[in-house]
């Protein structure tokens, strides 16, 4: 089932206040969203990790640079915290070790990568701006959905029209401006080899718009990095597999 959508606005989800178990501190964590997906991206997680952490999702519907949005990520965050991004998110997660690194205690990589478009990519997403500006914006459509979702979850209207929907309520200028982001990003391999917290990079196995390969190349050139491979997923995974994506998430907030 899908998560109900959290209230326009609502960013820290989940306060200390609702308790822990006993000895348990619990971290403060940023929750980083990809393209077109917003605070109700991360719902399942939010929940599922309340008891050992304070989970704040980031709002870039404003920004227009991957370091913009690392920057209002610094300013919402405490000292220090642990990081979660998936897709842009991670983009955004990657600017924040290169930023800050000593804020950052334990850092999470979901369905991205380090490397910079392919010269064909830089295309498509120019296209994609070009039309977008036109007004012929037309969010994520069924069409599309086979590039995010593994083919088994096609047929679940409950997560389709949720995936939609956020695309919806985000809307063009916000594209726009995330697109415009993530084609000016820089070359973030160079930041990998100084990342010295604990890190998981995780994907699904079936990920369409980042393979395999590319968490394995992330992996590999962050020392002691966890690879996790989630099969019968896509490239949204802490939607596609919440419970996985949970389990292992819980397990490297322990590290």
């Amino acid at each position: 089932m899908s998560p109900a959508p959290v209230p326009p606005g609502s960013r820290c989800l989940v306060r200390a206040s609702q308790g822990s178990p006993a000895g348990v501190l619990k971290q403060p964590l940023a929750l980083l969203p990809g393209l077109l997906l917003d605070e109700n991206f991360w719902k399942y997680q939010a929940e599922a990790l309340a008891d050992v952490a304070e989970p704040w999702i980031a709002d870039f519907s404003e920004q227009d640079s991957i370091a913009a949005m690392a920057e209002s990520v610094l300013a919402a965050m405490p000292d220090t915290f642990a990081v979660c991004g998936l897709s842009m998110g991670g983009y955004v997660a990657l600017e924040l070790m290169r930023q800050a690194p000593e804020r950052v205690t334990r850092l999470a990589l979901i369905a991205t990568r380090a490397s910079p478009d392919q010269p064909e990519e830089r295309v498509h997403r120019r296209d994609l701006i070009r039309l977008a500006r036109q007004n012929t914006f037309k969010g994520v459509t069924p069409r599309l959905l086979p590039m995010l979702l593994h083919p088994s979850r096609l047929a679940e209207k409950t997560l389709t029209d949720h995936v939609m929907a956020m695309a919806r309520r985000l809307g063009r200028h916000a594209f726009l401006r995330q697109q415009q982001a993530i084609v000016a990003r820089p070359d973030f391999r160079t930041v990998l080899p100084a990342i010295r917290c604990p890190t998981l990079v995780l994907c699904g196995r079936d990920d369409r718009i980042t393979p395999l390969s590319a968490h394995q190349a992330l992996a590999a050139d962050i020392a002691g990095a966890r690879l996790v491979v989630i099969d019968d997923c896509g490239h949204l995974p802490p939607l596609e597999q919440p419970d996985a994506t949970n389990h292992e998430l819980r397990r490297w907030l322990g590290q």
